[in-house]
């Protein structure tokens, strides 16, 4: 597992259908090691501080292996490495393979996965395709977000190793279908809200969801 590219940018205004946006979302490559920080990267910035950012959201991460996927999906489209907006383009972690909560070594820096990244339109604004944000969320390659445990920094080719994995096993996929696609896997939603790394805002949405079941429901 490894950092194939480090991708930063700052916010800049765009048109997106007759309105000017204030986005962060365009990031690319640079060539040097990088300070990793609690809240973001040196040079990264993120527009909207009400959805993006935050502790729980410091860095976004991509696997690579999911631009072949997309490449095919958007034959006509460029897609360099920060496309997606992702602060680190990755070789080896896929959503499916990393757990909430798992403890990872990248660089110099002590992280942990937090979330799954749930698309807004600014995706649709960096595509240039209103369909996007609905194909994105469709395809379950969403990435992962990172808390920052131990500040250092990071470049391209700098291996990534497991510190620990969370017990609970709970995926980033597992995430994303419990909201998305299949709301009645109370078994698995229930373990969840037992996911200290997962941020309070999501195990309270799992804790709503179970308290509307019937009292002769699934007990999971």
């Amino acid at each position: 597992m490894k950092i194939v590219s480090v991708n930063v940018g700052l916010t800049r205004e765009v048109d997106w259908k007759g309105e000017i946006v204030t986005t962060g979302i365009f990031k690319e490559p640079v060539n040097h090691r990088v300070p990793i920080r609690k809240l973001n990267l040196d040079g990264d910035q993120q527009a909207d501080l009400t959805v993006h950012g935050g502790e729980d959201k410091a860095i976004y991460v991509y696997p690579s292996e999911q631009y072949e996927f997309w490449r095919r999906e958007l034959p006509e489209m460029d897609l360099p490495w920060g496309m997606f907006g992702e602060n680190f383009t990755v070789e080896g972690l896929f959503e499916e393979l990393v757990n909430i909560g798992d403890r990872l070594r990248i660089g110099t820096a002590e992280v942990v996965v937090t979330q799954p990244r749930l698309p807004c339109y600014k995706l649709g604004v960096r595509f240039g395709r209103s369909d996007m944000v609905k194909r994105f969320l469709q395809s379950r390659r969403t990435g992962f977000y990172l808390r920052v445990l131990r500040e250092g920094d990071v470049a391209a080719g700098d291996a990534i190793e497991w510190i620990s994995r969370d017990p609970v096993k709970i995926s980033v996929v597992d995430i994303v279908r419990l909201y998305a696609f299949d709301r009645q896997d109370w078994k698995t939603m229930r373990r969840a809200t037992q996911v200290d790394a997962l941020p309070a805002g999501w195990r309270t949405y799992f804790a709503d969801q179970l308290a509307k079941l019937p009292a002769s429901g699934p007990n999971g």
